[in-house]
């Protein structure tokens, strides 16, 4: 149980016992709820904190050390997009990590394969990717984690070992489900917003910009302005020394 989860029952279980002795305390009660409620909705809202519990925004200090950064791609597999991105990334010999959704995992499951078959991870984004999945009680979390944990388990023969929220909006509970699985939550540092912006050079400046060891970057290979900023970006990073490797490489999990 997370810090923030821990206050917020401990909160709760002492507003219940206020009310019970005296209910005329009903206004100050109310308001030390709703302040804390506010608190768990920052923590939603602030995908890079580490509020609700554990969040991987950077790599650990060993891979700053080696000049490591990770390209983390989400919302696949597509069919006409991940392939490209697939080569792109062998032609710069580089490594990333795929955060798939099950349900297009299992539409496509050839191109998960691939995936893993070219030494990329393969990890969990949820099963249908809802956008209402930082709403959710722990029961649909736990469907939707669940089932794409198993999903992709079943294409490639390894379980994935992180967990992205769809959006990045991280549901308060989520923790339970992820502790279960044994899942670590991972962010980013930076990100290109590809999926809302026109412009290619943006993107990149974005994910350029500062770029350093240690760094986890956010690109969608659902996203055609990742194919364009792809080459650029992975050239940028070999000018500046670094190596592309998929989270379990740089964290030491497999």
């Amino acid at each position: 149980m997370t810090p923030a989860m821990m206050c917020t029952l401990v909160l709760h279980a002492g507003a219940a016992i206020m009310l019970a002795v005296d209910f005329a305390l009903w206004p100050w009660v109310a308001a030390m709820v709703a302040a804390n409620h506010l608190v768990l909705l920052a923590g939603v809202f602030l995908a890079r904190a580490r509020l609700l519990g554990p969040n991987l925004n950077r790599l650990p200090s060993r891979a700053v050390a080696h000049a490591q950064v990770c390209l983390t791609f989400d919302d696949g597999p597509h069919p006409q997009i991940t392939g490209r991105v697939l080569a792109l990334l062998e032609r710069h010999r580089a490594q990333a990590s795929f955060f798939c959704v099950g349900e297009k995992a299992a539409a496509y499951p050839e191109i998960v394969r691939e995936i893993a078959r070219r030494g990329h991870s393969v990890e969990n984004h949820s099963h249908r990717h809802p956008n209402t999945f930082a709403l959710y009680g722990v029961a649909l979390l736990r469907r939707e984690v669940e089932t794409a944990q198993a999903v992709l388990t079943s294409i490639t023969g390894r379980s994935p070992q992180f967990f992205r929220a769809p959006m990045g909006l991280r549901s308060p509970l989520l923790g339970f489900v992820l502790a279960r699985l044994g899942l670590r939550y991972v962010s980013w540092t930076r990100r290109g917003f590809d999926t809302v912006s026109r412009d290619p050079a943006r993107v990149l400046a974005r994910l350029t910009s500062g770029l350093a060891a240690g760094d986890v970057l956010l690109l969608h290979d659902s996203a055609p302005a990742s194919l364009a900023v792809l080459a650029p970006l992975l050239e940028h990073i070999s000018a500046r020394g670094l190596k592309c490797v998929s989270l379990p490489q740089a964290c030491r999990l497999s």
